[in-house]
């Protein structure tokens, strides 16, 4: 929803392209890595012609095999070029190198929909999502915003009651008082994606539960191609995990908002319920396994609820916010933090409740801090869940997702 390519100097998926080349390495294969830059919230039809159009620039000596990896929205981009019962709006010579397709990684993707996406549909809604995505950026980008802006901006934000007026203009202040912290040419490129979130919001339609209950009725699997995902559940915000993200002003304001977004994922519809009709016994095997027990239908991280996640083969599930499995997480590895990951059976250091977030040190910025060129090879948190999610749970679902490539050349 929020996520984007690359961004001035900060590539958003960098962690997941570095682990994923070193373990083809390992195995003894080259893995060429493209990301696919896309409209962020348009269509999924779209996305789906972007994809398609890159993969056939990129894949054009007819050799070696191909593998998509779609995060959120992007899994569905990736279900939909795949469907052999798609008609996109793009030439057969930009779909010929589907024949090479063998496997569709599928990672915290709305199978199902999210209530999120209906919320995000809504005047109110559109605010916050704009907010959301420039706090996104910024907050990966330099670690934290000047405080003063983005504590304006989440008012902004949270004055749903306001005239449509009033809050755009005021929404727009606020954000531009975020980008001055950035330099000239960043700020530009920021501002185009934002423009772009406003112009084209037509995921945000497609996206709702509703919608993908027609969407899964229209789109087919391929044959002979290998479909795995991964399934994250964040812990449900308590009094106390708010009362200790008061340690620090950006923590604060970060909590604040993923209660917030989990809040609203959590709205359940009982005609629609973000979830498939009946779940396979072995991924009921491995959820109860991941979390102690199967997940309910509130259950998410953050963004997306678990039950609408599974797809294919679950390679991973474990406790996670919808940016942790990407990589943004604390960068310090505690030592009290645990394992809730499975891949092949059940860690024994998984709890069968989620972990208490364990406190890392809170760094403060002034105004006109400017993003660090190296910023995408350390790991930085920005929604605070208390997941617990580290640098030994990455490995581990990094080892899964390659395992699962590599099995399907």
């Amino acid at each position: 929803m929020f996520g984007f390519g690359r961004l001035a100097t900060y590539d958003y998926f960098a962690h997941v392209e570095r682990a994923l080349v070193r373990r083809f390495a390992d195995a003894g294969k080259q893995l060429e890595a493209h990301v696919v830059d896309v409209s962020p919230t348009a269509s999924i039809r779209r996305r789906a012609v972007r994809l398609a159009e890159l993969v056939a620039t990129t894949a054009d000596d007819g050799e070696g095999t191909i593998h998509l990896l779609g995060h959120s929205t992007g899994g569905l981009d990736a279900r939909l070029v795949a469907s052999p019962s798609a008609r996109l709006p793009t030439s057969k010579e930009n779909l010929a190198w589907v024949s090479r397709l063998r496997s569709i990684t599928t990672m915290s993707t709305p199978h199902y929909g999210t209530p999120l996406a209906s919320f995000f549909a809504t005047v109110s809604g559109q605010r916050m999502l704009y907010a959301v995505s420039a706090l996104t950026f910024i907050g990966l980008s330099l670690g934290a915003p000047p405080l003063a802006a983005a504590s304006a901006l989440v008012v902004s934000i949270g004055r749903l009651d306001r005239t449509l007026g009033v809050e755009l203009r005021l929404l727009d202040r606020t954000t531009d008082a975020l980008l001055k912290a950035l330099e000239p040419a960043t700020s530009h490129e920021v501002r185009g994606y934002l423009d772009a979130i406003r112009r084209d919001q037509g995921a945000m339609i497609q996206l709702t539960p509703e919608a993908m209950d027609l969407f899964q009725a229209g789109i087919e699997d391929r044959p002979g191609v290998a479909y795995q995902c991964t399934c994250a559940q964040a812990p449900p915000p308590t009094p106390g995990t708010l009362a200790r993200s008061l340690s620090g002003p950006w923590r604060a304001i970060s909590s604040a908002i993923f209660t917030t977004l989990y809040g609203i994922t959590a709205r359940y519809d009982e005609r629609y319920p973000c979830a498939a009709p009946e779940t396979p016994p072995d991924v009921e095997l491995m959820l109860s396994r991941a979390f102690g027990r199967l997940p309910g239908a509130r259950a998410n991280d953050g963004v997306v609820p678990v039950l609408s996640q599974v797809w294919g083969r679950v390679a991973w599930a474990g406790y996670a916010d919808h940016l942790d499995v990407l990589g943004h997480f604390p960068g310090a590895v505690t030592p009290r933090s645990f394992l809730a990951s499975v891949f092949g059976g059940k860690s024994k250091d998984a709890p069968a409740t989620p972990p208490l977030e364990v406190a890392v040190e809170e760094a403060t910025f002034a105004g006109g801090l400017r993003p660090d060129p190296a910023a995408d090879a350390r790991h930085v948190d920005w929604l605070r869940s208390g997941a617990g999610f580290d640098e030994r749970a990455f490995g581990v679902l990094m080892d899964a997702l390659a395992g699962g490539m590599l099995a399907s050349c």
